[in-house]
């Protein structure tokens, strides 16, 4: 049985995750940690530093602004991390890249087992497409509740068509300042906020003639918290270094 600590445990997300685990048979969350303590099947501390539990691996789906004090408490613990937090500072980034030297350490951009497979596709033939002469164009749609943008996801699409070229391309998120024709240079990134959307990403290739979308739609939070859980199960017991869903898609 996999020990799980669950960071954010009371937030949407965290207690989503801790739904689906009450049904699976190879985790068992041993403590959660919120700000907002409250009720549930297992202990809530409100800050990491206070779980005394033994755990094989830690999920975070809490703020930002924590995540640096369960990236230091996971490295002088030696227990694995899968990061799920978005909207993470350069530093933040950073210092997850320095833990990984001496613990696991898990982050993508998305959890959705969908997103890592199209990131797969766009590796492998985002440079086949370009020097067809297709232009690349990304557009995510999410909740009005959504603080930040271009979502994660949407960057890290965007990287995954980058990763396939030689030429790297430049990522643009406003055009309004300027008339001139579209250079071939460009990655156009747009952000869409409204109701309750999931989360939408469209990965448009247009050409002459022809458009080519590559597409993704959540309709539910449940495909991130599978894939947070199929995470932790990948990345317990597993030595120092850095994953993704990547490695778990393969």
């Amino acid at each position: 049985m996999i020990r799980m600590i669950l960071h954010g445990c009371m937030g949407r997300m965290g207690k989503m995750i801790a739904d689906i685990v009450a049904g699976d048979g190879e985790v068992q969350i041993v403590c959660g940690v919120d700000i907002n303590t409250g009720e549930a099947p297992f202990p809530v501390v409100s800050s990491i530093d206070k779980v005394s539990e033994a755990a094989d691996v830690v999920v975070d789906f809490g703020n930002a602004a924590a995540v640096d004090g369960v990236v230091t408490w996971c490295e002088h613990n030696r227990v694995p991390l899968v990061e799920c937090t978005t909207g993470l500072s350069d530093e933040t980034l950073a210092h997850i890249r320095e833990a990984s030297a001496s613990v696991a350490m898990f982050k993508s951009a998305n959890m959705s087992l969908g997103i890592n497979i199209i990131s797969k596709i766009l590796k492998e033939n985002a440079a086949k497409l370009t020097e067809a002469g297709y232009d690349v164009e990304i557009v995510e749609k999410h909740h009005r509740n959504k603080l930040d943008a271009p979502s994660g996801t949407a960057l890290a699409l965007a990287d995954a068509v980058n990763s396939g070229l030689e030429e790297k391309k430049d990522y643009v998120y406003d055009r309004s300042n300027r008339r001139q024709v579209r250079p071939d240079s460009e990655i156009g990134i747009s952000a869409i906020r409204g109701g309750s959307i999931v989360g939408d990403h469209d990965v448009i290739f247009a050409g002459h003639d022809e458009v080519i979308t590559f597409s993704h739609s959540a309709y539910s939070r449940a495909v991130f918290a599978k894939g947070a859980i199929e995470a932790a199960k990948f990345v317990a017991g597993k030595g120092a270094g850095m994953y993704d869903m990547s490695c778990v898609v393969g």
